[in-house]
């Protein structure tokens, strides 16, 4: 959180919900959608404020190992919702990158060696859930092929902000395998326009 590292988020006790393993989740209708397959609530959180800048760093098992294959390209979005369940209709879109000038954000992702940051908005204090996802779609031409990876950091807004997240979507549910931004083909020559799934980045 601007630049000072929070240790490893999951540990136990941490603020990472801890997943059992790095496979993929690639049932877009499984429960696991929401904060993949993980040990349940873990026993801390972090503190942020609206405007905090906050970076996420993915490993493959610890810290230092290569991040993800260089053939698993796609999206790297965060999803924020309030309270600590995030059951419903509460995923609110705070950050997105897909394709961008000829670079995939998961090749940026290996380059920084893992690391993609976002700023909070300014919400009104309060519990929060935090879910960065990669969507990997080298398998992602046939439907059930993109492969998905998301956790869920447990956060505590602090601060004078005054906003609410809107009415978000919910995981599971807001992605449908036939997509466009869920089932594509990154080797077709050209490739056809991506457009992340989960619609726009919202204002807050």
């Amino acid at each position: 959180v601007n630049g000072q590292d929070q240790g490893r988020g999951d540990a136990v006790p941490g603020y990472v919900r801890k997943i059992f393993d790095n496979n993929p989740v690639k049932d877009v209708k499984s429960a696991d959608m929401t904060c993949n397959r993980n040990k349940g609530v873990n026993t801390k959180t972090i503190s942020v404020k609206g405007g905090d800048k906050v970076t996420i760093t993915w490993a493959h098992n610890n810290k230092g190992d290569e991040v993800i294959a260089d053939s698993h390209k796609g999206p790297v979005q965060v999803y924020m919702a309030p309270g600590t369940t995030g059951k419903g209709n509460v995923w609110v879109k705070i950050a997105s990158k897909g394709f961008e000038n000829g670079k995939w954000a998961t090749d940026e992702l290996r380059q920084n060696k893992g690391q993609h940051s976002f700023t909070i908005p300014p919400l009104s204090p309060g519990d929060y859930l935090v879910r960065p996802e990669i969507v990997a779609l080298h398998e992602g031409s046939k439907q059930g092929g993109a492969q998905l990876y998301m956790a869920c950091v447990q956060v505590k807004v602090t601060g004078s902000g005054t906003k609410t997240l809107p009415a978000g979507l919910s995981f599971p549910g807001a992605y449908s395998a036939t997509d466009p931004g869920i089932m594509f083909n990154v080797y077709d020559k050209p490739m056809k326009k991506y457009t992340p799934p989960g619609g726009p980045v919202k204002t807050i």
